[in-house]
Formats: C-alpha cells, structure tokens, sequence
C-alpha cells in the first residue's frame, strides 16, 4: 500500500473524530472522555506508530547506526497492522452508521 494513500485514510479518519458531535477545546482535543476521545486516542497512535516506523526506515536506508534491519521490519509490520484495525473499526462504525440512517422512522 503506498504512503499517500495511508496518509489519505489517516486524514479520512481525523476527519471523521473531528466531525463527531463532542464539543471540542480551541487546543483541537475532546473536550471529554467517551468514545470520541477513545477514537482520537488511537487515531493518534496509528499515526505515531506510521511516523515512527517511516523515519525508522528512512535512518535504516541511510545507513545510519545502531538502526537494525529486523527491528525496522517489525515497526512497519506493527503499523501496518495497526492501520489495518483503524480501517476496519472505521468500516464497521460507517456501516453502523448507514444501518441506522436506513431505519424507518
């Protein structure tokens, strides 16, 4: 999967927390706990885990030391998995969503 389109589903999905129906600080945080802040929590941490792995990758193909091969392989493996369950918690709440806006009234 190419970085631009992970950076695209990471931005879908920022999107969609930032679009939830919490009030939200002026710092861009929830405001309170519940499964908003859950949301963005890990959204956060996904992102943190692809960045970090990215530059773990980059410092590995610079020949940069103490950078192993098996522990850059890891970190990618780790993201990606990590990226793969914010997608499918994103299909799961999206098809939730279109379930109860199918609903009679």
């Amino acid at each position: 999967m190419a970085i631009t389109s992970i950076e695209s589903v990471l931005q879908q999905m920022r999107a969609l927390t930032q679009a939830s129906d919490r009030p939200v600080s002026s710092g861009g945080e929830v405001a309170s706990g519940g499964f908003a802040g859950e949301l963005k929590k890990s959204l956060d941490r996904i992102s943190q885990a692809q960045e970090s792995a990215s530059s773990q990758a980059e410092a590995f193909e610079l020949g940069k030391p103490g950078v192993a091969l098996n522990d850059v392989m890891v970190d990618l493996q780790k993201a990606n998995i990590g990226l793969q369950l914010g997608l499918q918690v994103r299909n799961k709440l999206v098809a939730a969503y279109q379930e109860i806006m199918n609903m009679p009234a």
